[in-house]
């Protein structure tokens, strides 16, 4: 199928220029594609890998791909979607983010094709030069306060409590004035994001033909929820990121292995990269025997092998099979490693294992002596998965890869420590 047709079989298109003008101009060779990653954190987060995924959707397609890391429009803030004004971030923590956005990007995109190489852009190299009186004869004139206000982004707001700041109103010109220079410095034709961004993407259709008479195309694609009508990307600690410094490969890998049934075919159709016949070949053998979750273990090992690396995904996974009930001894040193970082970890000395009782109340596995031997004698702790018997020690238990002794209390409750002599 045509590439527009296999975005409305994943469910990846809301709204759309011309669509036969559009799959025209696909058809008839490659086209200079762009979506926007405005760096209001030092790191994208879930939500964001539709426009990194779908960008690399375009490259492999053989179409030219630029994405946009905003340091200009940064600092500005992004009115779509929010019920609120931004916090203005100070021009070196905008520096900051973008540098980490832009290590991201790379992660998705291929920069090294010699044949297509993925261009990265940064809006504040042509917006920072231009002057006030500049950008308003040259942008502000051909765009009327009518157009502006009727673009749902500002409708939606100035409908609101909190209003619509100057600054942010300003925001939809900075972003249509992105898409006119790429256009003319780059021949990009079209622009890509969330359904939220449609008026700031026909905004900048508009400028492209008042200031050049050149033509232009838009698409956007829905905005994710869960079948239960909550926020997609959000868990008890916040939102889930891509920089593993703030959420680990592991934690990354249980958000999607933790999708629901309901939902998984819908996020394997919009994430993935395989085709839409092997998704549902997929998901029908998923349908088939639910309780195995095949489909959330293929759609979280492909996500995590694509954000972090093959090697940190077969990790995760690893660690997560041993949390999980997996055999300890079976497990490598890289995955325990991964097991140390995601639960309670200590060192102890050979001779804090003859103890066992001391030893439960020392890592936190017991409250106090007593309920450590009661435990103890009902068989309730675990040594490298294997119950401890009343009376045993610990001190000739083999030792895991790198001197270590994962020990358990229960089904969930563990802790890793690590033996020095």
């Amino acid at each position: 199928m045509d590439l527009i047709t296999e975005l409305e079989a994943r469910g990846l298109v809301h709204d759309s220029t011309d669509r036969a003008a559009l799959g025209a101009r696909l058809a008839s060779g490659p086209i200079g594609v762009y979506v926007g990653f405005d760096p209001t954190a030092d790191s994208l987060h879930v939500g964001h890998l539709l426009g990194q995924l779908g960008l690399r959707r375009f490259q492999e397609a053989g179409h030219r791909v630029f994405p946009l890391a905003g340091g200009a429009t940064g600092m500005v803030g992004d009115p779509s979607g929010r019920s609120e004004e931004r916090n203005l971030l100070t021009r070196e923590e905008l520096e900051h983010n973008v540098l980490a956005i832009k290590g991201q990007l790379a992660r998705l995109l291929d920069f090294e094709s010699t044949s297509n190489p993925a261009t990265l852009v940064d809006n504040a190299e042509w917006t920072a030069p231009i002057g006030m009186l500049e950008f308003l004869r040259e942008v502000g004139k051909h765009v009327t306060i009518g157009q502006m206000l009727a673009k749902d982004s500002v409708r939606s707001r100035l409908s609101g409590d909190t209003g619509l700041s100057y600054t942010e109103f300003s925001y939809m010109l900075l972003q249509a004035n992105d898409f006119r220079h790429l256009h003319d410095a780059h021949g990009v034709e079209m622009q890509m994001g969330g359904s939220d961004q449609w008026g700031n993407i026909t905004a900048g259709i508009d400028l492209i033909r008042r200031t050049s008479g050149g033509s232009a195309h838009g698409l956007t694609w829905p905005l994710l929820t869960k079948s239960d009508g909550s926020k997609f990307g959000k868990t008890a600690d916040g939102a889930v990121w891509l920089d593993p410094a703030r959420t680990s490969p592991y934690r990354f890998r249980q958000f999607w292995l933790q999708t629901d049934d309901a939902d998984v075919r819908d996020r394997l159709l919009r994430f993935s990269l395989r085709s839409v016949e092997t998704i549902d070949s997929l998901v029908d053998q998923h349908t088939a025997a639910p309780h195995e979750r095949r489909a959330q273990r293929e759609l979280a090992d492909e996500l995590t092998a694509l954000v972090h690396g093959r090697e940190a995904a077969e990790a995760a996974s690893a660690a997560a099979a041993v949390l999980f009930g997996q055999d300890p001894r079976e497990a490598s040193a890289e995955a325990l490693d991964v097991v140390g970082a995601e639960i309670d970890s200590s060192e102890v000395s050979v001779s804090d294992l003859a103890d066992v009782a001391a030893l439960m109340v020392r890592v936190g596995l017991a409250s106090s002596l007593g309920d450590a031997r009661r435990t103890i004698d009902g068989r309730g702790f675990r040594c490298n998965g294997e119950v401890i018997e009343p009376g045993a020690s610990l001190e000739t238990a083999d030792l895991l890869p790198g001197g270590r002794l994962l020990l358990q209390k229960g089904r969930k409750s563990h802790h890793l420590v690590r033996v020095f002599s």
